[in-house]
């Protein structure tokens, strides 16, 4: 869970800084669409981890045979 909210937060910080600040061309709009689908998944990545955090793994124990 948490590599994949730190990999949404990046691309949509990248998104956000290509999409917003100004520039202009053919595609911009394609990038902020694509900003909007990160900070969303960010968002539910983040949610995700808040509703259902990660069990703690079971111990092996080995069966003793008689």
């Amino acid at each position: 869970m948490r590599k994949k909210a730190l990999l949404f937060l990046v691309l949509a910080a990248v998104t956000g800084l290509v999409g917003f600040t100004g520039l202009s061309f053919s595609g911009i709009e394609v990038i902020r669409i694509m900003f909007l689908i990160f900070a969303d998944l960010l968002v539910i990545s983040l949610m995700a981890k808040l509703f259902f955090p990660e069990k703690q793994k079971m111990k092996y124990q080995p069966v003793k045979r008689r």
